[in-house]
């Protein structure tokens, strides 16, 4: 009897530390969230942004920084021409030459939602060739197996316009961690300010309507490939092309839209990625 008793004494205090130990676990705080990143540098044959070309026929380097905290972003982005060339869309502020040309900040918050993400936020785009622009954006993705996502720019400074975007991707699985990643963007313009007044043969001048059209689209392919831990490259290939009429048109020779007219283009290159 002082056997069963003893044994059953010894049952309870088992079990009474084992329970301890359980909930001595689940009452362990979470870890606190950490900052996350990339550094990132693009090496590309062309500087093309929403199907404006911004160099030609030269190398461009394009680092950037980002850092990400509980939904918050950071990205610090720039851009270095190895021989400034003049385009339909860009006047170089040192012809011929290297240069260091354009830095831009993002600053941005995004919230999750089962598979829907929410982002909204700001960019300062830094230009030596143009006065420099500010965007506020948003944008609303959804987790399918294009993850399409729809943006909306408005800019407010010097060139005050409205962006629509419409971004699609996927990547797939090739070899262990390799992967083909393919995207499509799709870009419409709305002019707002006398900037965007259209040529005009009669006037000779810009002078007519603002531009307000479909304005660019753009094929992409790419294979991410890690080389370390943390540490990948990716050969990418990029097609630009004109969505309207009025995006590749000119007039005797002169862009239709002051910004400059959209060509077919064929930008590639190799972006490498050291996340954190």
């Amino acid at each position: 009897m002082r056997g069963l008793r003893y044994m059953a004494v010894m049952t309870v205090i088992v079990l009474a530390l084992s329970a301890g130990m359980v909930f001595g676990e689940e009452q362990k705080p979470p870890e606190e969230p950490k900052v996350t990143g990339s550094f990132a540098t693009g090496f590309l044959s062309q500087y093309v942004f929403r199907g404006f070309e911004l160099s030609s026929r030269s190398l461009v380097i394009q680092p950037s920084v980002t850092l990400s905290y509980r939904g918050f972003n950071l990205n610090l982005w720039g851009n270095y021409d190895s021989h400034q060339t003049t385009t339909q869309s860009f006047v170089p502020d040192n012809p011929g030459k290297a240069s260091w040309n354009e830095t831009d900040l993002t600053l941005s918050y995004t919230y999750a939602l089962d598979k829907w993400s929410f982002t909204g936020g700001y960019i300062y785009y830094g230009t030596n060739y143009f006065p420099q622009a500010q965007e506020l954006f948003l944008s609303v993705g959804y987790d399918i197996i294009t993850k399409p996502v729809l943006s909306v720019y408005q800019n407010i400074a010097n060139y005050p316009a409205t962006y629509l975007n419409l971004a699609l991707s996927h990547s797939f699985p090739v070899y262990k961690d390799i992967s083909l990643d393919l995207g499509a963007s799709f870009w419409a313009l709305f002019g707002q300010s006398g900037f965007w007044k259209t040529y005009e043969s009669s006037t000779g001048a810009y002078t007519g309507s603002k531009f307000s059209n479909l304005l660019s689209g753009m094929l992409s392919a790419g294979v991410t490939i890690p080389i370390v831990k943390n540490f990948s490259v990716q050969p990418v290939l990029q097609y630009w092309f004109p969505l309207s009429s009025d995006a590749r048109k000119t007039v005797g020779g002169v862009p239709y839209s002051p910004a400059g007219n959209i060509d077919n283009t064929v930008v590639y290159g190799l972006n490498a990625t050291f996340t954190f």
